[in-house]
């Protein structure tokens, strides 16, 4: 049995510590991959990615080609799409790295952040309870060196909102499947 990484359609055997960064380093070896190659691997139509870099929800590809982090935050807000509004997911980014146009205030990279949470996911080990997702955050930014006070509790936050709103995409999903077969 497969299953895929959140947000992607990059299907893994399982959910497991450092499948993300493996899979990044792969894709990335060569430099940034272009606008159909992030279509392909996400399932997102390529105008809706192009709205998200016109909006500055995702900083422009240099050269036509998208980074490792523009493709974790591409990856991040289309996970999140699933059950938060775009205002919404927004609001969680600049709440972790300040203003999302600007780089240089982040407290942690988009790549760095997204591997974290696929290790988080790893670590819970698909038991959904607030305590869980709670110890599984903190084990996921137990070693996060804080490049300001308040960093790392802004991390495992983070993560928290990330995994209830994963958690509900996958139940609504469960929910429609269940409904079609009953119908």
């Amino acid at each position: 049995m497969t299953t895929t990484l959140p947000g992607t359609t990059i299907e893994v055997s399982e959910i497991r510590k450092g499948i993300s960064r493996q899979l990044f380093d792969g894709i990335f070896a060569a430099g940034g991959i272009t606008l159909s190659q992030v279509a392909v691997m996400t399932d997102l139509e390529p105008y809706r990615i192009q709205n998200w870099v016109k909006r500055g929800f995702v900083s422009s590809p240099q050269r036509r080609q998208y980074s490792k982090n523009q493709f974790a935050r591409i990856v991040i807000i289309h996970m999140l799409c699933e059950s938060l509004q775009l205002d919404r997911i927004c609001e969680l980014l600049s709440y972790i790295n300040g203003n999302l146009h600007d780089e240089s205030d982040d407290i942690i990279d988009d790549s760095e952040l997204y591997h974290r949470y696929t290790d988080m996911i790893a670590d819970a080990g698909g038991v959904i309870s607030r305590e869980t997702i709670r110890q599984a955050a903190k084990q996921a930014a137990a070693d996060y060196a804080e490049p300001i006070p308040g960093a790392r509790e802004r991390l495992e936050q983070t993560l928290q909102v990330m995994a209830y709103a994963h958690y509900a995409a996958m139940a609504r999903h469960t929910a429609e499947e269940t409904l079609a077969q009953l119908l």
